[in-house]
C-alpha cells in the first residue's frame, strides 16, 4: 500500500470527474513535452512526428476526456513553471514524480521504473558488479534526480564497502552522457530502465546494463497542484485505459509492460 497516495476506486468513471469548462469550451488539452527521451518521448526517425510512450498514452486519455491533445514542445527547466502558471494543461514528458516536486506540481501516476546503470559493451567484464563502480565516474543528466541518487547509493555501498566514492560526471541529458560513455570521458552512465531497452536496440552491441536498477520511481502527469478537477479526470480516463486493455496495449507496443501500474495514484512518489 502507498501511504499518502490518493487511490482511485474502481466504481468511478470519466463522467464522475469532469473536465474543467475552460478545456472543454477549447476541445484540446495542453501538454508540454520534450521529445528527447526514447521511447517514452521522441520524434519518429522516419516522419519527424511527435512519437512515443507518452504521446500513445496522451492521445489516448484525450479520447476518453473527449478532447485532442495540443502537444507543446518545450525544454525541461521550463515544464513545471508551464504548468504551474497556465501555458500549459499538464506535463506528459517522462517526468518523475518527486515529493519535492508537489509544492507545485501534482502527478498522476503512470509508470514504475528506476535509474540503472549501464557500461560499453567492451567493458562489462570490468564491471561484474555494480561496486565494481566505486571509485569510477558515471555520467547523468544534471537535470533529473539521477546525479543525487547516484551520490546517495555510493555513500550507502561504496563506503561501507571501504571503497572510494563514484564520480557523479553531470550532463545535458541522456544522449550527452551516452556520447561521453562512448567518447571513453566517463566511465559508466545512468538513465531510467525504461529508456535502455529501446537505446540498445538502436545501438545494438553498445552497451551492458550493471545490476538492477537502484530504486523505484513512479512516472507521472504533472498538473498544477491545485488543478484537483483536472487531475481527478485525468485519473479517471487512465484508470478506464486500464480496465479496457488499452494501457496494456500501449505500454506491449514501447516494450514496457514490466514497468506497468497496477493502481491509479496521485502523488504517490517519494
Amino acid at each position: 500500500m502507498l501511504t499518502g497516495a490518493a487511490v482511485l476506486t474502481h466504481a468511478a468513471s470519466v463522467e464522475a470527474a469532469e473536465l474543467p469548462a475552460a478545456i472543454k469550451a477549447r476541445g484540446t488539452l495542453s501538454a508540454a513535452i520534450v521529445p528527447n527521451y526514447p521511447p517514452l518521448d521522441l520524434r519518429d526517425p522516419a516522419t519527424n512526428e511527435l512519437s512515443g510512450l507518452d504521446v500513445d498514452l496522451g492521445n489516448a486519455i484525450a479520447a476518453k476526456l473527449g478532447v485532442k491533445m495540443d502537444w507543446q514542445e518545450t525544454s525541461f527547466e521550463q515544464m513545471i513553471s508551464a504548468v504551474d502558471t497556465g501555458r500549459v494543461d499538464v506535463i506528459l514528458s517522462g517526468m518523475t514524480d518527486l515529493a519535492s516536486r508537489h509544492d507545485k506540481v501534482s502527478f498522476v501516476d503512470y509508470l514504475r521504473s528506476g535509474p540503472q546503470f549501464f557500461v560499453q559493451a567492451s567493458r562489462a567484464k570490468d564491471f561484474p558488479d555494480m561496486l565494481a563502480l566505486c571509485g569510477k565516474s558515471v555520467g547523468t543528466s544534471r537535470r533529473t534526480s539521477f546525479p543525487g541518487e547516484i551520490a546517495d547509493w555510493s555513500e550507502q555501498h561504496c563506503k561501507s564497502a571501504g571503497k572510494p566514492p563514484i564520480n557523479v560526471v553531470g550532463t545535458e541529458g541522456s544522449p550527452d552522457a551516452r556520447t561521453q560513455l562512448k567518447q571513453g570521458r566517463v566511465d559508466a552512465a545512468m538513465q531510467g530502465n525504461e529508456t535502455l531497452p529501446y537505446v540498445m536496440k538502436l545501438e545494438p552491441n553498445t552497451y551492458a546494463v550493471v545490476g538492477e536498477r537502484i530504486s523505484s520511481q513512479l512516472t507521472g502527469i504533472g498538473v498544477a497542484k491545485n488543478a484537483t478537477e483536472l487531475q481527478q479526470a485525468l485519473a479517471e480516463a487512465l484508470r478506464q485505459l486500464i480496465a479496457d486493455g488499452s494501457y496494456k496495449k500501449i505500454l506491449d507496443k514501447w516494450g514496457l509492460s514490466g514497468d506497468a501500474v497496477e493502481e491509479v495514484t496521485i502523488n504517490a512518489g517519494t
